[in-house]
This record gives structure tokens, sequence and C-alpha cells, in this order.
């Protein structure tokens, strides 16, 4: 067994999919139309999205060939991506080259707008979807899995078209020293899943350690900077993969903003969040200080962030949640605004805005766009509401979702990560993806 089978093998999802019942399937197939309707979800995609998808998927390999011409070929460059085992589509990936006094960080992105624009019937649907939907098991795609799983996820071993966000960071204060964005070609050497990435991350003979290791150094620095400057950390357990990814999207989707805001002067799709009022940042922290084992200092009042890092840090996993809730209570929903005034509170970053998913996110869809065009949709202010709402209402059903999976005796983290199968009284698998046949 190869070292990336022996680390999958110790792993939720390397356990197996959780089996039920098809009466238990029934059940949840009904409980989903159900959110559907309430939300609004629209889990079938239209015909004509579905044919426009898959014309879009011709000759995808000549196209490429002719976007050679008019973009950067990066396809020499070291690069590989990073996700869950579930993951359905990649649209980001990585290069990275340390220099004397620099870090060279590429963050390549599916170039989406190449095959949905505005007048598209996919750009319409995606405006309509707003997001991917992911309940535990069952995911309710924003644009079509024929056109998003194929020419649009950045695979392995294929050529592909991407949007690439290239930094230079300074070593000494992890600032940019310059910001680079532009189309690309791009090949990606592997995919890893979280779990082969901390696997290539301990053993130096395995393929993309030295490069893991780099960018996972680089991370580390970047987290520990955003701590330092008051950046709000929920999850101070997280493992050294989603801290390669969650800080490399986060400088990426700040350099994009930062050339959009301050370089161009241009209106974009900013993720704004407000901050809690004195009066709830007082009620959270005293809700906190009350837990067994945790203490505040009196000089950290004045900083509520940095002191609900504090408490995060020494908290044991029971305590650790409880400080989460306690913070989550008081905090507004982030929103989408055409300007970025008020920032992003808990990540303390004066502009903000999201570039980095736009397979499943409408916003960075949006943004991506407006990169290349230079130019905004005249209905923004409407795409921001949109955005907004229907981020709002999917991860509503989420939770609905979830909290039924747990009335019906079923655990959604390991649903979520292992997948479910329907058996009969046999144990023999009816259905791979947990549902029901059709009567």
């Amino acid at each position: 067994m190869s070292d990336d089978a022996q680390a999958y093998a110790g792993t939720a999802e390397g356990q197996g999919p959780v089996e039920i019942d098809a009466e238990l399937a029934r059940h949840l197939q009904n409980k989903r139309e159900d959110l559907f309707e309430e939300f609004e979800i629209r889990d079938k995609f239209p015909p004509e999205v579905l044919s426009e998808a898959r014309a879009r998927t011709d000759g995808v390999h000549e196209e490429i060939e002719d976007e050679l011409e008019h973009r950067k070929d990066l396809r020499d460059l070291t690069t590989w991506t990073t996700d869950p085992v579930d993951a359905q589509d990649f649209d980001d990936a990585l290069s990275i080259r340390e220099n004397e006094e620099t870090y060279t960080l590429w963050v390549h992105i599916a170039d989406v707008t190449h095959y949905v624009h505005p007048g598209s019937e996919m750009w319409a649907e995606a405006v309509k979807r707003g997001n991917t939907v992911y309940l535990p098991a069952y995911t309710i795609h924003m644009l079509p899995p024929a056109l998003a799983e194929t020419v649009c996820s950045l695979v392995p071993e294929e050529d592909r078209l991407a949007h690439t966000v290239e930094m230079e960071i300074k070593k000494d204060t992890l600032s940019f020293e310059s910001i680079d964005i532009y189309k690309s070609v791009i090949h990606s050497d592997e995919r890893l899943t979280y779990t082969q990435c901390e696997n290539r991350l301990e053993d130096p003979d395995l393929p993309l350690h030295e490069e893991n290791a780099l960018v996972f150094d680089l991370a580390d620095q970047l987290h520990e900077q955003r701590k330092e400057d008051g950046s709000l950390v929920l999850n101070p357990s997280r493992d050294r993969a989603h801290t390669i990814i969650e800080e490399c999207m986060l400088k990426a989707n700040k350099a994009v903003t930062h050339e959009l805001m301050w370089n161009r002067g241009v209106e974009a799709m900013y993720r704004v969040h407000p901050q809690p009022t004195p009066d709830q940042w007082d009620k959270a922290l005293r809700e906190i200080t009350e837990l067994d084992g945790v203490s505040i200092k009196s000089t950290s009042w004045d900083e509520p962030r940095k002191a609900v890092n504090d408490a995060l840090e020494s908290a044991n996993s029971r305590t650790l949640n409880k400080i989460q809730r306690a913070v989550l209570k008081v905090m507004p929903r982030a929103k989408y605004m055409n300007d970025p005034f008020g920032g992003h509170y808990a990540l303390n970053f004066d502009i903000y805005g999201h570039f980095t998913s736009p397979i499943r996110r409408l916003s960075d869809l949006i943004n991506h766009w407006i990169v290349h065009e230079n130019d905004v949709p005249e209905d923004l202010v409407e795409l921001c509401d949109r955005a907004s709402d229907r981020q709002k209402d999917a991860e509503t059903a989420e939770r609905l979702y979830k909290q039924f999976l747990q009335e019906v005796g079923l655990d959604p983290y390991a649903v979520n990560n292992r997948g479910i199968v329907t058996v009969d009284d046999d144990g023999e698998v009816i259905d791979e993806n947990g549902l029901p046949p059709r009567e």
C-alpha cells in the first residue's frame, strides 16, 4: 500500500460510505425537495442551459491551443491543486518560487468567464442560483457539471485556461512587492487531497514535498501575521493543508480587490462585514469568560478579536464550540456590496472581495468578468443583493438539512465526508448516491 493510500485509509472518508435503507433514502429525498421549494433552490438545469454547456465543451483542445497566442504560457511551471477528497471540480491551483528577498506566489483560477458570460444562458442561470449549495452528500451546482467538472476544472495532466494572480510577496513584511493579474494556460501536475498534502509535507522523498513545504512556510507566516493584526481566527487547530489553501486564497482575493479599488478605481462585488456593536461584543466576551477554564485579560477587552483568539488558543474542543457560538451569535452577516466601505471586520481587511471560486460563487464569476473587461455590469447593485440573499438561503438550507440528518440518526459530518449509499436487506447496494430507485 502506498503512503498516500495508507494516509487515506486512516481518514473518515477512507471508512467507506454511510449505508442507509430505501425508506430512509426516500425520507432524505423528500426533505431535500421541501427545502428546495422553500428556498427556491433550482435542483435541475433547464434544457437550454445544458445544451449550451455541452456545446462549449466541443473542440476544447483546439480552442486552448488557439488561446496560447493571447495568453501567458505557464504549462512548464510546477502547479498542483489541493481540495477535499470529495471535490467534484477544481477551480484553484498553486505554484510557488522562493527568491532572495521575496516569494513569488501564483494562484491560478479556472477561467470560467471564457465560457460563461453576460448574455449566455449559463450566466442567466448562475444569477438565478447565486452559488453552489452543498448539502451533505448532495450538491446543487451553480454551473452545469458538464462544463464545471470538465473544461473549467483544473484537472491534472490537462492544459486548462486560467486567470492567474501572480504576487511578489516581500519576505520581511509579507506585503505586496507587485501584483499581476492575467489570462494564462496552465498544466496541473497533480491533484492532491488535504490528506495527501499532509503526507507530502511529512515525507521529503515524495513528489511536491519541497513545493508544499515552501508554500506552507509562507502560509504559516501569513496566518500568524493576520492574527497579530487582529484578524479573527475561529478555528485555531486547522491543519497545514487547510492553512495553505485558506491563506493563499485570502492573499489572492486581497490582491485582486486591491488592484480593482486602488489601481483601477472601479466598482466590483466587494465582501463587506460590519462589526458588532460594543454592547454586543461585551455580551459575547462576558459569556466566554463564564466558561470553565477560560479567562480574558482585562487589557484585551478593547481588542475583542484578539481576546477571542487568545481564548480559542487555550480552549479544549467542547469549550471551543461554545466560544465559537458566543461570537457567531453577535456577528452581523457579511454581504456583497458594490463599494468596499466598512471593510471586512472579521478578517480585519480594509478592502476584500471574492475571486478564487468562480465555479461555485456568483460573486467570483462577476469579479472575473470585471477584471478582464475593466467594466461593471449595469445591474451590479442588484447582483450584489442577489448573491447575498442566495448565500443566506443556501446556508439556512444546509443547516436545516444537517439538523434533519441528526433527527433521523445520521451524523452529518460522516455523511459529508464519506458519502452515502442505499442498501437492501441483504446489504447489497441499490444506489451509490444514496437515492432510492425511482418508481
